[in-house]
């Protein structure tokens, strides 16, 4: 399965690089594939990995705030391994060559 979230703290400073910072090492950490982007990050791995990470990054930021906002995005497809990479390689084929990343 493949997850994309982003979990920031709400009331805090405009730049939220520290926070990130924070989720990414536990991310990091995890031993999950993953890749991040300006707008979130991508992690591949079971249901159970997944969620127990998401939750885990966010009960970090909510050490440092009395408010969080979490927003998940879920792509679940049976039998499929090594997501992250394969959904860009079939699109980059169909463009015909290796895209930004």
């Amino acid at each position: 399965m493949l997850a994309e979230f982003t979990i920031f703290p709400i009331g805090k400073d405009v730049s939220l690089s520290k926070y990130v910072a924070r989720s990414l090492r536990l991310i990091d950490e995890s031993g999950l594939s993953y890749r991040i982007n300006p707008m979130g990050t991508v992690v591949e791995g079971s249901w159970d990995e997944v969620m127990e990470l998401v939750k885990k990054c966010h009960m970090a930021i909510l050490e440092d705030t009395e408010r969080v906002s979490t927003t998940i995005k879920i792509d679940d497809r049976k039998g499929v391994v090594n997501a992250l990479d394969r959904k860009i390689k079939s699109v980059e084929e169909k463009v015909g060559k290796e895209l930004k990343k």
